[in-house]
């Protein structure tokens, strides 16, 4: 039975979907009364892949019992067991919050909500790359409905950009996979790594475009320079729970480039050995600082945390691009912390827009807020970790980065772009809470305080920065073990391919 449980966070969230489509006519507490237990449920599922996963083996679970490289299969390391637990931490509050006001605003929310984790999750764990672009596509369909739900112009305007875009990045995609399968032979990604290594000095260049072609891919997904334009309009006018969740669909991107250029281009890949790292650094540079940039010119806080995502996006990127296992533990640590602290600010965001009136987040002078005090307080410890300030965990992980770079050469540039790219969010998150909590109209407040269950969702979030500074020594420790694991391509080609060496 054990060995099953590798297919939990795909099986889990896919009943619970269908379960929820059925239930279209039932009463909205029963349906979030399902949608809750459900997603309470995965925690602890999570928790023992995350148990099985910190022992260093790899878990291959071969659906069908087709055998590799012929059938698809699920592969669970500390990477993918860390991402599982995060999606589904991540999921528990911003379902708190919608259930709140968000999932009235049409029927689908719930289950459209628990597809859109099913392609996460399944995302994470696939070992094959067109299974791969069908929990893409899993993944997108789910998220066009929830960036679309409660509607709206700003809604639509930008739901159209996302769809357009992605639909291109999809056809993108297809093309990428035809044509390491038509040269290749193969989808399974071990092999993949083993057939590349391998491949004739005529079909090289064919297979270089094709890596490049599915960065764009994962470029695009991830909000990578050029690519990232989409996001923040979609982000920002997505309503606030959806907005939190979305915050981790930047990390699939990361988590793809790290997985599928790491595994195919890698140390294993011959002549095509490191063919991509050298566009990713300069674009990855490149987004940490237009994305600064987006966050000192943004005129509401929204927009402001969704370039704070593009900045989060650009910092892993330059990190996986160095190819350095020991930096690589810190940006790992980094996206945790990111993922959770850009999904609190989203909600955070709302709630104190919901005080203020017709200016809603907008950083003009408003009328002042119902619960300056305490708001202020939850804000100042958000802009604190996000700027990476101590004693949080944004601090944690940027020290951690700057003593495992150092010395190395491109340690200056790193260095210099990632102190510059904190020095802006402190400027815009000063700028951000002296306008929202000092910068106030005569007129008096009005409505009344934030509902105790969002506040509570957004607590959650980010109490999680305190948690992993205290915590930071075993998640460190982890997140280390995580990038040797990632660093040895071997390990999981002889785990996936065994003794057959994928050349059948």
């Amino acid at each position: 039975m054990m060995a099953h449980w590798i297919t939990f966070p795909v099986l889990l969230p896919l009943a619970t979907g269908v379960l929820l489509i059925f239930m279209a006519r039932a009463s909205l507490d029963a349906k979030r009364a399902v949608s809750i237990i459900s997603t309470l449920v995965s925690l602890p599922v999570m928790g023992v892949l995350v148990a099985q996963a910190m022992g260093g083996d790899y878990q291959v679970y071969a659906l069908g019992n087709w055998q590799p490289p012929f059938g698809i299969v699920l592969v669970l390391d500390r990477l993918t067991a860390m991402l599982l637990m995060l999606s589904a931490t991540l999921a528990l509050p911003a379902l708190l919050y919608g259930i709140r006001s968000d999932d009235k605003g049409g029927r689908n929310f719930h289950p459209l909500f628990h597809f859109q984790l099913m392609g996460l999750q399944g995302a994470f764990l696939t070992g094959d790359l067109f299974n791969l672009f069908v929990f893409f596509e899993i993944t997108l369909i789910a998220s066009y409905g929830l960036l679309m739900h409660g509607a709206g112009p700003d809604r639509t305007r930008a739901s159209l950009h996302y769809v357009i875009l992605n639909l291109v990045g999809s056809a993108l995609f297809l093309i990428g996979v035809g044509t390491l399968y038509g040269v290749l032979g193969s989808l399974n990604m071990a092999d993949l790594a083993v057939r590349i290594a391998a491949v004739p000095a005529g079909d090289a260049p064919i297979v270089h475009a094709a890596g490049l072609i599915l960065l764009a891919v994962f470029g695009l997904k991830a909000a990578m320079l050029p690519l990232y334009f989409w996001l923040p309009s979609a982000y920002s006018s997505a309503s606030p729970s959806v907005a939190s969740l979305f915050a981790i669909m930047t990390k699939l991107g990361v988590y793809s480039i790290l997985r599928v250029h790491g595994l195919l281009f890698g140390e294993q890949a011959g002549p095509l050995e490191d063919a991509v790292d050298r566009w990713l650094w300069p674009l990855a540079i490149l987004t940490l600082v237009f994305g600064a940039i987006g966050v000192l010119g943004a005129r509401t806080l929204k927009r402001v945390v969704s370039y704070l995502v593009i900045v989060s996006v650009g910092t892993l990127l330059a990190v996986i691009a160095t190819d350095d296992a020991d930096l690589l533990a810190g940006g790992l640590y980094y996206l945790i912390h990111s993922t959770f602290i850009t999904a609190a600010l989203f909600l955070l965001a709302d709630i104190i827009s919901a005080q203020r009136g017709e200016t809603a987040d907008d950083l003009v002078p408003s009328r002042p807020l119902v619960q300056p005090r305490l708001l202020g307080a939850v804000f100042f410890i958000g802009a604190i970790s996000v700027t990476g300030l101590p004693p949080l965990s944004g601090f944690v992980s940027k020290a951690a980065m700057f003593v495992a770079s150092a010395g190395a050469g491109y340690a200056p540039v790193l260095w210099a772009v990632i102190l510059l790219a904190g020095l802006v969010t402190l400027v815009s998150m000063c700028r951000a809470g002296s306008t929202l909590f000092w910068n106030s109209t005569a007129e008096p407040p009005q409505g009344r305080g934030a509902d105790k269950s969002k506040l509570v969702a957004a607590l959650f979030l980010l109490i999680m920065s305190p948690v992993m500074s205290l915590w930071a020594d075993p998640l460190l420790a982890y997140c280390g073990a995580t990038a040797e694991q990632l660093t040895n391509s071997a390990g999981y080609i002889q785990a996936v391919l065994g003794d057959t060496g994928g050349m059948e």
